[in-house]
């Protein structure tokens, strides 16, 4: 693991938003299809039973298409609109327990950052955005190479998952 040098770390990260050419509803569609949902049972089944290492990666990467998958779904809009806001908003925990473990194992502390928070939400000016904070940024500040290394690979994966989705892909997401 990483010497923790400091009890406080700051540091930038590059919050991406992209427009999508598609209602909230259509968008959501697309990326629950291309982003499927945790095999919560199955991953489940492999802990009962104490199951090697390998069948966990066997699983996660048979169903996590674009190396991701969601954890968590949260549809804000039902709350908010109680306090009179209009604009629809889903926001998910994506992420790879298998991605994450490479990490872990340097710093447990990177599941602040993981699953990684992305957002489909409707701009009040009109359209559709993604959101996401750029990953290389969020674990290049443990400050442990091996980390880093993961968190550049998370941008290019996003930026697979973006091209698939016929979404523009930032320059941020390359350049990394």
């Amino acid at each position: 693991m990483s010497n923790i040098t400091s009890p406080v770390t700051a540091y930038s990260v590059h919050r991406l938003s992209i427009a999508v050419p598609a209602s909230v509803g259509e968008f959501q569609q697309q990326y629950e299809q291309a982003v499927l949902a945790l095999p919560r049972e199955r991953v489940d089944a492999l802990m009962a039973r104490n199951a090697p290492w390998e069948e966990m990666l066997d699983l996660i990467v048979n169903e996590a298409l674009f190396g991701f998958l969601i954890y968590w779904r949260n549809d804000v809009h039902p709350v908010m609109r109680l306090a009179g806001d209009a604009a629809e908003g889903i926001f998910y925990l994506m992420g790879n327990q298998t991605i994450a473990e490479r990490m872990y194992r340097y710093h447990p502390a990177v599941m602040l950052c993981a699953p990684l928070h992305t957002m489909i939400w409707q701009d009040p000016a009109g359209g559709t955005r993604f959101t996401f904070d750029r990953p290389s940024d969020q674990f290049g500040s443990f400050g442990a190479p091996q980390i880093t290394e993961v968190g550049i690979e998370l941008d290019q994966k996003l930026a697979a998952l973006l091209d698939h989705l016929g979404l523009n892909v930032p320059g941020e997401l390359k350049s990394t």
